[in-house]
């Protein structure tokens, strides 16, 4: 005998690894973005450097 669906573990199931992965898409953009910044503060820092 099969055993009866459990509908609402199921959906947890799938809401849990789309937030999982959503989660993860997410930090991969912040790592992006962090990693293209410092080019940025580098030429910040340096033009600061040479106002002074």
């Amino acid at each position: 005998m099969a055993r009866a669906p459990n509908y609402d573990q199921e959906r947890k199931e799938r809401d849990r690894q789309k937030a999982a992965k959503k989660a993860e898409k997410l930090a991969a953009k912040v790592a992006a973005r962090e990693r293209s910044k410092p080019e940025d503060d580098t030429r910040s820092e340096t033009e600061a450097e040479a106002a002074k």
